[in-house]
């Protein structure tokens, strides 16, 4: 079996998920919208890929998008990409790439935020059959400190 092929067999199935998300980005914000949202996971490319097919209920109107995620075996490592339904015609958000270890998964980024380079992190954690967490965090300053923007709490749906 190759390392790290199965990361992600965790997230196959349905979920729901429970949102909790900044109202502004880098902005000293405190705001928090709260959400609840569904994910269907299903791998694919015989376990080589896999993808979320995700629905956000979010206040103002529901909007879809989807997470595919690639394995590459020379690096063992996972690539994250992100499409929105709101905006279908945008380029896929920048990857994030990195590996789930001991049930902790940070995975990096680096992109422009209102044209400076920040760093993004996604951290998946809490990884059981019945229940995981995720965030999104973003550094105005190369990693030295963090402001999380995103999380979401999941639960298996029977």
């Amino acid at each position: 079996m190759l390392p790290g092929l199965h990361e992600f067999d965790f997230l196959v199935g349905r979920w729901r998920v429970h949102h909790r998300k900044l109202k502004e980005r880098l902005a000293n914000n405190h705001e928090w919208i709260e959400f609840e949202g569904t994910l269907f996971g299903r791998p694919l490319m015989g376990g080589y890929a896999n993808v979320d097919d995700d629905v956000f209920e979010v206040p103002g109107g529901t909007y879809r998008g989807v997470a595919p995620r690639s394995f590459d075996a020379k690096s063992r490592q996972w690539s994250i990409w992100s499409l929105d339904s709101r905006t279908p015609l945008a380029p896929l958000d920048p990857l994030v790439r990195g590996n789930i270890h001991d049930g902790v998964g940070p995975f990096y980024a680096d992109e422009m935020w209102n044209g400076k380079p920040i760093r993004m992190r996604f951290i998946w954690s809490e990884i059981t059959p019945s229940s995981c967490h995720w965030e999104q965090a973003l550094s105005a300053e190369g990693g030295k400190s963090w402001e999380t923007k995103w999380i979401q709490d999941l639960k298996r749906v029977q």
